[in-house]
């Protein structure tokens, strides 16, 4: 998984994990969970399972929205650091696969 330097309230759900991928369903109970300070240490793609925001907040204190549509994949490369917070008034999922064998 990532290196997590801080808890969070998002529960992670590891749905499969062996040599090639990790897939983890991401669940965020209500607004404001968050998946806590972490850094990815392996190329991701994520795959939203709602439609709705997530407040992504980054190192240098800077925060951004990110607008996500229900099935609608993007991908992040390791090394990202920061906390995903739920910005929605209801509770959301995303699914993250992890490519943990090098290109």
């Amino acid at each position: 998984m990532c290196n997590s330097t801080s808890p969070g309230t998002a529960v992670p759900t590891v749905q499969l994990d062996n040599e090639r991928v990790r897939v983890t369903e991401w669940r965020f109970p209500k607004k404001g969970s968050n998946t806590g300070w972490h850094t990815h240490e392996y190329d991701y793609v994520v795959v939203p399972m709602f439609d709705g925001e997530l407040e992504i907040h980054h190192p240098d204190g800077s925060k951004t929205i990110a607008p996500l549509t229900k099935g609608v994949s993007y991908t992040r490369q390791a090394g990202v650091e920061h906390d995903v917070i739920n910005a929605n008034d209801f509770e959301c999922a995303f699914v993250e696969v992890e490519l943990l064998e090098a290109p």
